[in-house]
């Protein structure tokens, strides 16, 4: 007969997380595959868990054999479920440098990191050397984002399953958050028939990402109704290539790239805040080596966030900022080669058509009807690029095919977008409200109600969005894939996670007492409102 003893919350959560954290799942790593089937055998033979009724893994998709990992919990009445997931893949633990080999390890972590901190230099080695020698928090990659916060969803998931309780408690745990949310995205397309096998009532989602805060955690101790949302929109921007020694004969594919770049960057058209201006991530020719042509192609992306604007709508200002920036760029060319009395820029055309990648695919299929499955074809020979590369690639192809001639540029979406969410439900955000305003009184402490997540999740997949900006969206992307044509069934979804500082560099750390401590009593507590 099993031992029943006192169940400390904290210690239990202490424990998930150094023990998922001491596990490698970097993304796109074997160590990401291996990962799933282990957590799966490690639920199911964890004593705490021991009265969750089954674990079990499911993979992503095809020939991607990560897996989602799924434990369950059911209740003594058929009542409410509520989903608990985060993702469990990190980002590489190469930053470490000569303390790679400890970055799985948060206490020897801490020693090594308090020892070469000594010396700090610049503001973040001081606070992280403060921090680290306070005792409150703790370092390791993946630590804080996010496998504390999967930590904190088990150990709340043991305290509720200690004792008979209403609804049921389903946890999720997934992979390529770091990368292309295929996790997240999966999982959404397997709870539908999760749901209907055990008879789950799902209301709500309570995503477990982690929130930075450089402060006493005022920012990072948030509960969170909603998730910015974010586009990858690419241009492919083709010149009129010529030597070098003839320049005012052809247009330089780079320079109306540059002039795209300055136009869209930080534009207040496409901004609802600071923290939501666009920036370039990327811009590239297309010369692989040195030679005096000018070059051909030109290719840009940029990171764009958004809250509460129309996605497409954001889409067509960004269409027309690039035609205007073309625009200009080759009437400022054409002037200035007129005072230098040359002929040929009479020849140039101010107008440079800016065309969407579906509006041209459409144009190519007239005269080349098997142009998609080329493209499908191609795109499954490009599956080790990232998606960027592999879009830009495309979209080169498809122009070839086309027969045009440059000037012009073809305008897309680099990636699938994320959209982003917010709870719709009045009853539900009356619940969320009422329940953050009794945090004081019952931890001592100050949670706040916020509208947004702060950083990009996959609370983009599982949370309530308008379906129909992913359809519009989906064909302005050459690397889409069909099956995410629609996100599926989607939930009223909040984010209840950790907080710390400097996720994605070697000083990430977690706030120890509130995300070990507190958090997974705020989450059973929250689970027993919604119950």
């Amino acid at each position: 007969m099993r031992e029943e003893r006192p169940l400390d919350i904290s210690a239990l959560c202490r424990e998930f997380a150094l023990a998922l954290t001491g596990q490698p799942s970097v993304t796109g790593s074997e160590d990401e595959v291996a990962f799933g089937p282990w957590l799966t055998d490690y639920l199911a033979t964890h004593p705490a868990l021991h009265r969750c009724n089954r674990s079990w893994c499911l993979p992503v998709r095809g020939s991607d054999q990560r897996q989602v990992v799924f434990l369950l919990a059911k209740g003594s009445t058929n009542g409410p479920t509520v989903v608990l997931t985060g993702h469990y893949d990190t980002v590489t633990t190469r930053d470490y440098g000569d303390l790679e080999h400890l970055a799985l390890e948060p206490d020897r972590l801490k020693q090594a990191l308090l020892e070469k901190l000594a010396a700090q230099t610049s503001d973040a080695e001081r606070l992280a050397f403060a921090d680290l020698k306070s005792g409150n928090f703790l370092p390791g990659r993946g630590l804080l984002d996010m496998k504390g916060g999967l930590a904190a969803g088990l150990a709340a998931m043991a305290a509720i399953s200690a004792e008979p309780f209403p609804g049921n408690l389903l946890f999720i745990a997934v992979p390529d958050e770091e990368n292309a949310s295929a996790g997240a995205r999966a999982a959404v397309e397997f709870l539908p028939s999760i749901a209907n096998r055990e008879n789950l009532d799902i209301k709500l989602v309570i995503n477990l990402d982690a929130i930075a805060d450089v402060g006493d955690g005022f920012e990072g101790q948030v509960l969170a109704t909603g998730t910015v949302g974010k586009l990858l929109p690419t241009a492919l921007v083709i010149g009129r290539p010529v030597h070098s020694g003839y320049a005012t004969r052809g247009l330089n594919a780079a320079v109306l790239a540059s002039a795209v770049a300055a136009k869209i960057e930080w534009a207040a058209d496409l901004a609802e805040d600071s923290g939501t201006v666009p920036t370039l991530l990327s811009i590239k020719d297309s010369k692989t080596q040195y030679d005096v042509t000018t070059p051909a192609t030109a290719f840009l992306f940029w990171n764009l966030l958004f809250k509460d604007r129309n996605p497409l709508e954001l889409m067509a200002i960004l269409q027309d900022l690039i035609a205007e920036a073309v625009g200009d760029c080759v009437q400022d060319l054409v002037e200035r080669g007129r005072r230098l009395e040359s002929s040929d820029v009479e020849l140039l055309d101010a107008h440079v058509p800016v065309l969407r990648f579906d509006q041209l695919l459409t144009q190519v299929e007239v005269e080349h009807p098997t142009i998609r499955e080329m493209l499908a074809k191609i795109s499954v020979s490009l599956k080790h690029l990232d998606a960027p590369e592999r879009c830009r690639r495309l979209t080169l192809a498809l122009w070839e095919k086309s027969g045009k001639s440059g000037p012009a540029v073809v305008f897309g979406l680099g990636a699938d977008p994320y959209l982003s969410t917010a709870v719709r439900s009045p009853e539900v955000m009356n619940l969320l409200r009422a329940f953050v305003s009794q945090s004081e009184a019952r931890h001592g402490c100050s949670l706040r109600l916020v509208s947004h997540f702060a950083g990009i999740s996959d609370m983009s997949f599982f949370g309530e969005s308008v379906e129909t900006y992913r359809r519009s969206l989906l064909p302005l992307c050459p690397t889409a894939s069909a099956s995410h044509a629609s996100a599926g069934t989607t939930y009223p979804t909040v984010n209840l996670g950790p907080w710390g500082r400097d996720y994605h560099t070697p000083l990430e750390r977690i706030h120890v007492p509130y995300s070990f401590e507190l958090l997974p009593q705020l989450i059973v507590d929250f689970v027993g409102e919604i119950g």
